[in-house]
């Protein structure tokens, strides 16, 4: 997690030098630029959910990381995404925002779960 603070920080500060590496097209330096802003608020938060859902596969519990990933992969990143994209008009900024608002949750929901201890019951 520590890591990924640092990662965030770097792809914040340098968002769009980052992006540029790999192309000279300024609209998509600035989208690439946007979105490496926008995801590095939730890294910290990513970085709990992938050591978490790891610690419940290693204690055998490999169903409770594939509902997580379900509900909050597909049940609600996508379908908010769509959203804000499209009905509420943010267009990429929308799909970006929904992204964040997704894994902030998944992280701190995996979290909750982590808490609550019941992975510690689960016979393998």
């Amino acid at each position: 997690m520590l890591f990924l603070i640092c990662v965030a920080v770097v792809y914040f500060l340098f968002s769009e030098s980052l992006v540029g590496i790999f192309t000279d097209d300024k609209e998509v330096i600035a989208v690439g630029g946007m979105w490496l802003k926008i995801v590095s608020y939730s890294y910290f938060i990513y970085g709990w959910w992938m050591v978490s859902t790891q610690a419940f596969n290693g204690a055998g519990d490999t169903i409770t990381p594939t509902k997580i990933n379900l509900v909050f992969f597909w049940l609600i990143q996508i379908p908010l995404s769509y959203f804000m994209s499209k009905i509420l008009g943010m267009e990429v900024q929308g799909v970006f925002w929904a992204i964040f608002i997704s894994e902030t949750s998944v992280g701190l929901f995996t979290l909750w779960l982590f808490k609550k201890g019941s992975w510690k019951k689960v016979v393998v």
